[in-house]
């Protein structure tokens, strides 16, 4: 009986898909494997993409880290479907590309497999100086214009895994059960 209750008040694990993207180096993969291995691990620039299974307290996320480079991104819209939630990483030490980042990031969330999605835009690098913070991403970016998505903006460290955590918890809460 007892295996039976437990079984039947057991917390159901939820699974959705993820997609991270960014430009090319912005610190996808190092997330990746932050959150996959708990470790930072030397990384080479993603040419297609790395996939992984992450498990976050009733969560299995599946997630799909694209690369950034130019002539990548055209593939982006190959991987959207069936996307619970987007993870777009700006490298926030990197002004001089944060427009590319912004045209790219709109091409994406208006894209019609991936309406509704969630949105996490990681604020990557804040231990570099100059580093966008939060609020200066917000603007930047024109966020507050995005009414289709439930958003945030998350400030991380990629290598030491500053934010990490909070990213995980942010969409599990607010992926529907």
């Amino acid at each position: 009986m007892g295996s039976f209750a437990s079984k039947l008040f057991a917390s159901k694990s939820r699974e959705i898909r993820m997609l991270m993207l960014g430009l090319d180096n912005a610190g996808k993969t190092t997330i990746l494997y932050k959150l996959k291995l708990g470790k930072t691990k030397q990384t080479v620039p993603t040419v297609g993409f790395n996939v992984e299974t992450i498990k976050y307290k009733n969560m299995t996320m599946h997630t799909w880290d694209i690369g950034g480079q130019e002539r990548i991104r055209a593939l982006w819209r190959h991987y959207f479907s069936g996307t619970d939630a987007l993870i777009f990483v700006v490298d926030a030490a990197d002004r001089d590309r944060l427009d590319n980042a912004k045209k790219e990031l709109y091409k994406v969330i208006n894209d019609k497999e991936l309406k509704n999605c969630l949105l996490a835009v990681l604020a990557n690098k804040q231990d570099l100086p100059n580093a966008l913070k939060p609020k200066e991403l917000i603007q930047e970016l024109e966020l507050e214009n995005i009414h289709d998505h439930n958003w945030c903006v998350i400030p991380t460290v990629a290598t030491n895994g500053v934010g990490l955590t909070e990213v995980l918890s942010w969409i599990s809460n607010n992926t529907p059960n």
